[in-house]
């Protein structure tokens, strides 16, 4: 098995949109995580931001895949009036762990 990669997209949110974000983020992802390839998969929610960690093998790669498909992506649409930019990318950088 290779190198697990993360990659991180953050979206930043119009203000008072939290409540209708975590309704979405609550019914669960349009996708299957597995069937994309992830061993991992979290969102984190903030005042103004969601956060969506993606973790796998040739991560970006995948994800990349499920935004260009135009049947899977259009599941994404819901979050449209919701954001007050367009989605970021964040790649990790530094991560420290414990040793076994």
């Amino acid at each position: 098995m290779g190198l697990l990669e993360r990659l991180v997209v953050t979206l930043r949110l119009r203000k008072g949109t939290q409540e209708p974000a975590a309704k979405l983020i609550a019914a669960g992802p349009p996708f299957e995580p597995a069937d994309l390839g992830l061993a991992r998969h979290a969102v984190y929610l903030g005042d103004d931001l969601a956060i969506f960690v993606f973790e796998g093998q040739d991560v970006e790669e995948r994800v990349r895949g499920l935004i260009n498909d135009p049947v899977r992506s259009a599941s994404f649409a819901s979050w449209m009036p919701l954001l007050a930019g367009r989605p970021a990318l964040a790649h990790e950088v530094y991560r420290w762990e414990a040793d076994g």
